[in-house]
């Protein structure tokens, strides 16, 4: 399985909820990697950890809000968590610029949905079976509804006018859905490529 498949299997299960990608929402959570990340820089002071979260054209601006963090952290615990806040912000705001999405915050921890964390826990073992069990088993689900919808409008559209209509609805929306996916799935590979050449 290559990651230009795990890629796709990704866009295709997150259009199969008609969401975006799970990690553009789990990225701007306190709880998220990016977050986490910067948590990791702050204690260390160094900036490594979490340059890789955002474009290249960023890193001066990252640096910046880490040396300004760690001076005014020092000032109390009020300042520190003001100061944390900021850095955090300013970190996430970047990356999020980085995926071409907009920053609106950052959220609470909140609990990770299912499809992300078996991403996670995949790239943390380095095996993407369970993964791509649990991608594949909602898009199939996903397409299957739509397929057994227009079929079964399929076998009464001479009836009436009506059933001719609704067997058309139900023929629209499956291929409208398997189109929208199959040029999302192409847009993001090449997004994810553009993205790449830049950094």
């Amino acid at each position: 399985m290559n990651i230009r498949t795990l890629r796709s299997i990704a866009v295709v299960a997150a259009l199969a909820f008609n969401a975006k990608l799970p990690l553009s929402a789990h990225c701007d959570t306190m709880n998220g990697p990016v977050v986490v990340a910067a948590r990791a820089a702050l204690e260390s002071g160094d900036v490594a950890p979490v340059l890789k979260w955002v474009l290249k054209e960023s890193e001066s601006e990252v640096r910046s809000a880490l040396a300004r963090t760690l001076k005014v952290r020092t000032a109390g615990r009020e300042a520190r968590e003001l100061a944390d806040s900021f850095f955090f912000e300013t970190v996430v705001r970047l990356h999020r610029a980085g995926e071409g999405e907009p920053y609106n915050g950052l959220k609470a921890g909140t609990e990770v949905d299912p499809a992300v964390a078996a991403a996670d826990e995949a790239l943390r073992n380095g095996s993407p079976d369970a993964l791509v069990s649990i991608m594949t088993e909602k898009v199939s689900a996903e397409i299957r509804q739509r397929f057994e919808r227009a079929s079964r409008a399929r076998r009464r559209a001479e009836q009436s006018v009506e059933a001719g209509r609704q067997y058309v609805a139900a023929y629209v929306d499956l291929m409208h859905y398997l189109e929208h996916v199959d040029t999302a799935s192409g847009r993001h590979e090449e997004e994810h490529n553009t993205r790449g050449a830049t950094q």
